[in-house]
């Protein structure tokens, strides 16, 4: 049972045991970075910087495909998310943790989904999230909130102020730019996901205030050593995780396609993700 972590904005790098980083390619191109891979305490655990070190890959540049095909590969059955997000409310200042459990999309144009050339699947996202991996987040770290929605907006400008006083008329809770198509992959893949919201700012609904990168960065660089702190108290309880959402099982009666029509160089690019249905 290895541990996948994706590190978003602020969070390139983790003190792992015996690390070793390793490049990945796969059928989808290649991830974003190397995978950092390595051990906490008796956990195996491997690490991708999303936006790869230095921050030179933009939101709607990421190849998520290729990034959650890689962490599979790798071993990681279950992917913990950190990311930066902007604030819809007054109770999540910059600062709080929010273990989110639903997902509101409004990217464009990203590739959404392992199917398609000629095999056809349809994975459930009404929980987006697993629970069961948010619960593990919880336990490890309690000064995580739990439960909210994440708005995923394309990017990479931040909200206009009436677009921003609309998703919070909304209900909306947090605000990024990277869990999807991220979760509904990962879906695909048959891994655990759960995604962390790490405040730092309260996006621009507030009167007189605008999202500002160097406020940003600020609270990321403080927020670094409480993200790492919560990896780690995963890993010391991730030998008794256990998953009773179903997420290992997402594929069972996907498939909607025929299986006399799969075309085999299909069925040979998907065999990483989905072999366990297909074979």
């Amino acid at each position: 049972m290895t541990l996948g972590i994706i590190g978003g904005s602020g969070l390139y790098d983790l003190p792992l045991e015996d690390a070793e980083w390793r490049s990945a390619d796969t059928p989808w191109g290649a991830s974003s970075d190397a995978l950092l891979c390595g051990r906490l305490g008796s956990t195996d655990l491997v690490f991708l910087p999303r936006h790869a070190r230095g921050h030179t890959v933009a939101p709607s540049e990421l190849n998520a495909r290729a990034n959650i095909a890689a962490l599979k590969a790798a071993g990681a059955t279950a992917v913990v998310s950190l990311s930066a997000c902007g604030s819809f409310r007054e109770e999540l200042p910059p600062g709080s943790f929010v273990v989110i459990d639903q997902l509101v999309d409004r990217t464009r144009g990203r590739a959404n989904s392992f199917f398609g050339d000629g095999v056809v699947g349809h994975v459930s996202l009404a929980g987006p999230f697993c629970a069961s991996l948010g619960t593990a987040i919880v336990d490890a770290a309690p000064d995580c909130i739990r439960g909210g929605t994440y708005l995923a907006m394309e990017g990479p400008q931040f909200s206009t102020r009436a677009e921003s006083r609309l998703y919070r008329a909304a209900g909306l809770d947090v605000i990024g730019m990277t869990a999807a198509p991220e979760a509904a992959l990962a879906r695909e893949a048959e891994l655990c996901y759960a995604t962390v919201a790490m405040v730092t700012d309260y996006d621009s609904w507030r009167e007189g205030e605008a999202v500002d990168v160097a406020v940003i960065v600020a609270v990321l660089t403080a927020n670094s050593a409480r993200a790492a702190a919560l990896v780690a108290g995963v890993a010391a309880g991730w030998a008794g995780f256990t998953c009773t959402c179903g997420c290992a099982h997402a594929l069972d009666n996907a498939i909607i396609t025929d299986r006399a029509k799969w075309p085999p160089a299909t069925v040979a690019k998907l065999g990483g993700i989905s072999g366990r249905v297909l074979r």
